[in-house]
């Protein structure tokens, strides 16, 4: 399916540019990681599992020792799933980092059993939006400041088979459906992007902007949890059947859009606009919706219990902002 498929063709170099990508151990990650750092990237791999990122780190640079131009690689901790993970990393990188101009939202869990972070949020609702949201209002002082900036949110065509319940983000009165909850994250990630774009534009700030997009239905580790919530078995067939008959793109292949977005001139003056295969594409009626999107900024702010008067994310980076917030909390 790769030849069928978008690629990203800019030659861009990113030297003197730090870009954080999270889930980067793994699938799209690792490939978005692998393509930054040989651009020349200070590529931050932001990981729940520091043992199998630092795996990747030394197999990214098992496969490029004989290159040139090659950027860092830097292993960071970073549970999406806690809220107190997401603020340690983000006070770590705004005390150390002088140079960041990339966030890529990777990272993500899809259908996994029912179940509740310790912060108490249904386990997609806080690994594919609510970490991530986090991530980004946290670092976006540092991300105006060194501008040209760009946030990458990956999202998923299935945004559209489910929408977000706003009325019930949590899953607290409907019944828990697995496919249904990626589903709805999903949908998350491309109206908060969309929301982030219209908050970024009434400041007045130009020099950050945002995306999200559809890398295509990729052999990777995501699907891992297919068993637990379908039946045994599914995983199996979703890798291999569905491999056999040319229905799923590779992972170099997947992060194509992702990159592309990430670094690729031709989007450079577009902002919270949803992309697959490399150009910008249609969302569900729900997603291009402002209405919609600016209340999810209102909720996503309110779960995150992150008081605009006490912390800007719009203003100055100060890593003790940050820790203020942790001590608040």
């Amino acid at each position: 399916m790769d030849y069928l498929s978008g690629w990203c063709k800019s030659q861009k170099r990113l030297e003197g540019s730090t870009i954080i990508v999270t889930g980067s151990n793994t699938g799209i990650g690792k490939e978005t990681a692998l393509d930054l750092y040989k651009r020349g990237a200070r590529v931050i791999m932001a990981c729940r599992n520091l043992e199998r990122a630092k795996e990747a780190k030394d197999d990214i640079e098992r496969l490029t020792k004989t290159e040139q131009g090659m950027g860092e690689l830097v292993v960071e901790e970073l549970d999406l799933c806690s809220l107190e993970s997401v603020r340690e990393f983000c006070a770590r990188v705004t005390a150390r980092e002088r140079s960041v101009r990339g966030v890529v939202c990777n990272a993500g869990v899809m259908m996994c059993p029912e179940g509740r972070t310790r912060d108490g949020f249904e386990t997609h609702l806080a690994s594919n939006h609510l970490g991530h949201a986090l991530l980004t209002l946290l670092l976006l002082p540092l991300l105006i400041q060194n501008g040209p900036s760009r946030i990458v949110f990956v999202s998923s065509y299935v945004h559209a088979k489910h929408e977000l319940d706003l009325d019930d983000l949590n899953f607290e009165r409907k019944p828990y459906n697995a496919f249904e909850a990626y589903c709805r994250t999903k949908a998350a990630n491309i109206l908060f992007a969309r929301a982030l774009a219209d908050k970024l534009k009434e400041h007045n700030i130009t020099n950050v902007t945002t995306y999200s997009l559809h890398p295509g239905v990729i052999r990777t580790e995501i699907s891992r949890h297919f068993d637990e919530a379908l039946v045994y078995g599914t995983t199996f067939l979703f890798n291999n059947v569905l491999g056999w008959l040319g229905l799923l793109k590779s992972p170099q292949c997947g992060a194509q859009t992702t990159i592309y977005c990430a670094v690729d001139d031709a989007c450079a003056e577009e902002s919270g606009l949803y992309y697959s295969d490399c150009a910008v594409t249609r969302p569900s009626k729900q997603c291009q919706d402002a209405a919609q999107a600016n209340r999810l900024w209102d909720l996503t702010l309110q779960a995150l219990k992150l008081d605009l008067e006490k912390y800007n994310p719009f203003g100055e980076p100060k890593s003790e902002s940050i820790t203020a917030i942790n001590n608040d909390l």
